[in-house]
């Protein structure tokens, strides 16, 4: 797998050292397609690489979420219109575990974080054209956020991303970033 990373929408505040690559989002940084709010938006900041074949990318992310909207995790992408960004985002005054499905349309599905959202994990595997969409508390159970279909397409990219659409400076610690061969666990092993 090609393994070079690189910025969709470049911070002016990142480093990577030792393993762990740390962003300072800009302000109004986002990412969502029309549905519900009308709005187009692709202005978040996506480190990532590109896959041709299935895989597994994990990820623990860092970060202390405080105000609408703040989010950090995982995006998928092989353009501004077909994506799956996912991780904590904080809306209704918490930290909230989620990820926003986007072809052509955005939806966005989200629910309570069981743990301390300022340290978790996430797992995409890609096979063919399911995706199975995990996270963790502590790395080492992984229960089942989304199981969805999205077409496959000449150039998809895997990475992380972090925005703010209503502040700067979250500041986001991304570590321990995987790309492999995908896992090819059953569906309800949670290991």
């Amino acid at each position: 797998m090609d393994q070079s990373f690189y910025w969709i929408n470049e911070p002016a505040q990142w480093q990577q050292e030792d393993g762990v690559l740390s962003v300072v989002t800009e302000d109004q940084t986002d990412f969502w397609q029309k549905t519900w709010y009308g709005f187009e938006r692709f202005s978040g900041h996506i480190y990532a690489a590109e896959v041709a074949e299935d895989f597994t990318f994990q990820v623990r992310v860092s970060a202390d979420f405080t105000t609408l909207y703040d989010q950090a995790g995982i995006m998928l992408m092989t353009d501004e219109d077909h994506w799956l960004k996912a991780g904590i985002e904080f809306n209704d005054g918490a930290p909230a575990i989620g990820s926003v499905l986007t072809l052509d349309h955005s939806d966005w599905a989200t629910g309570i974080y069981p743990s301390d959202p300022k340290e978790y994990w996430l797992r995409l595997t890609r096979k063919g054209e399911s995706l199975r969409l995990q996270y963790s508390a502590d790395g080492v159970t992984w229960p089942l956020l989304r199981l969805a279909h999205f077409p496959s397409a000449q150039k998809t990219l895997i990475g992380v991303m972090c925005c703010t659409p209503q502040r700067a400076g979250l500041a986001v610690r991304f570590h321990d970033m995987t790309l492999t061969a995908a896992l090819d666990k059953p569906l309800h092993d949670l290991s």
